[in-house]
């Protein structure tokens, strides 16, 4: 590859090959404006009648040319984000590393991003790259062509022309379409040193749109996978929640341990696998990922919390039992101190927020507590904000562990539909079966005979 003598960065054409423009006409394509959001129109329209150029772009084109809903309308334009802001009062610009245009219709926002130029090419301070290659800024701006060529994927090149409702394919992404191909433009391996996630993206996508990831663009992950270390814990949280809780997470999971990129995010985890796929924690993800797959096709809500709590309870459960072999702590305080040290492990890949942290708290104290079931005490956990997710996850366990574990869970199943009588006898029942789990028996108070007859 070809180096620039001045800065020993790539040569452009290296990283960013020439492109040809396809013009695909109305007659040719499928998209319509009945399925474009009424604000992406207002936007485009508005741009256009300003004299700028406006595309919709990306995955809502992608989406759209698969007769699929898109999640978003991003739009891209020649107009800076400062001329955006000034046609839009109901503008906000976001962004340091991509300045970007968010465009307020209530809580309909629509992306509005300037055309991106090449930051090799730039004579103005507002690109920067680390050592590695990652892009660490990147506000250059230039054409709709340099623009094409700064895009990650083929498929997600392609641009629809808000002037004569045409599509600018510029990197063959029609064609990866019809062939079901996630292809990166330019060199696989520099691209993936410019902004590493582009392989968590490549994944998600292959997933998501049931596409096989091409030869040259799978190629170098897994060697390279080792560079989302250098991603920001918060960026990798956001990025963890898009690939496992959007409704393809167990198959993502899956796709992603094969190119060694699950174990970048989650180590503690994956310190548990096994070439059979045998181990609890195996299990578990398997479990909890397509629970949640099935919960978001049911249209339920899902909380990420629970899904952490149950990813990361066995590694919990390795890490208290050393506690307790080595500082002979009891139970409780074992698994209190390694829970502390296993979320802020976890933190330091995935920077998952204190809300949900403190969630997983209370899911694993609640595992300690569901088999304390003596006198008011089911009564009183049943009242707890947590409970359902706390019993949730014991069904969950139960599965994996059976035994006294799965009967706990079908315990609290029956105790849960049952009336307040049967309940009652629920409780009674365990405090005759076992009667040191019942109330303590009261110590008849001391008397001294002697004294007593003596008295008399």
């Amino acid at each position: 590859m070809q180096m620039n003598k001045n800065d020993q960065t790539p040569n452009k054409n290296d990283v960013y090959p020439e492109l040809s423009l396809n013009v695909i006409t109305r007659q040719e394509h499928n998209i319509s404006r009945k399925h474009i959001s009424d604000n992406a129109l207002k936007v485009l329209y508005r741009l256009h009648g300003a004299g700028f150029e406006a595309f919709l772009v990306g995955g809502g084109v992608r989406d759209l040319l698969l007769d699929q809903n898109p999640k978003d309308f991003d739009i891209a334009t020649n107009a800076t984000p400062e001329e955006i802001r000034q046609l839009f009062k109901n503008c906000r610009l976001i962004g340091r590393r991509f300045r970007l245009a968010h465009i307020m219709f209530g809580r309909d926002i629509i992306e509005v991003a300037t055309f991106r130029g090449h930051h090799q090419e730039t004579t103005k301070n507002v690109s920067q790259q680390s050592k590695e290659g990652m892009l660490l800024r990147d506000n250059v701006y230039g054409t709709i062509d340099e623009d094409a060529e700064r895009r990650d994927f083929t498929i997600n090149a392609m641009y629809y022309n808000i002037g004569d409702y045409s599509i600018h394919d510029y990197a063959g992404g029609h064609e990866d379409l019809e062939d079901r191909l996630v292809r990166l433009i330019g060199d696989p391996q520099t691209r993936y040193r410019e902004d590493p996630v582009r392989m968590l993206r490549a994944i998600r996508f292959a997933v998501k749109l049931d596409f096989d990831i091409e030869e040259d663009t799978a190629a170098p992950i897994e060697d390279m996978s080792h560079l989302l270390q250098d991603i920001p814990a918060a960026r990798l949280y956001e990025e963890s929640l898009k690939m496992l809780q959007s409704g393809y997470g167990l198959e993502t999971y899956h796709l992603m341990r094969e190119y060694n990129l699950f174990q970048q995010l989650f180590p503690l985890i994956a310190s548990d696998f096994t070439q059979d796929y045998s181990s609890k924690t195996e299990q578990m993800l398997d479990l909890v990922l397509d629970s949640t797959d099935i919960r978001i096709e049911q249209g339920k809500r899902i909380n990420p919390a629970f899904m952490f709590a149950a990813m990361l309870w066995y590694p919990l459960l390795a890490r208290a039992d050393m506690l307790m072999a080595k500082r002979k702590l009891s139970e409780y305080d074992a698994i209190m101190e390694a829970s502390n040290y296993i979320l802020d492990e976890q933190v330091r890949t995935i920077a998952i927020p204190r809300r949900h942290t403190a969630t997983i708290r209370e899911i694993w104290q609640l595992q300690l507590r569901l088999p304390r079931r003596n006198g008011k005490r089911a009564f009183r956990l049943m009242e707890l904000n947590k409970f359902r997710a706390g019993f949730d996850f014991l069904e969950m366990r139960g599965e994996i562990e059976t035994g006294e574990t799965e009967q706990l869970a079908k315990w609290w199943q029956t105790f849960q539909n049952a009336g307040r009588e049967m309940r009652q006898a629920m409780v009674s029942d365990l405090e005759s079966d076992t009667p040191e789990q019942g109330k303590k028996r009261r110590r008849k108070p001391y008397r001294n005979k002697k004294n007593k007859v003596s008295s008399s």
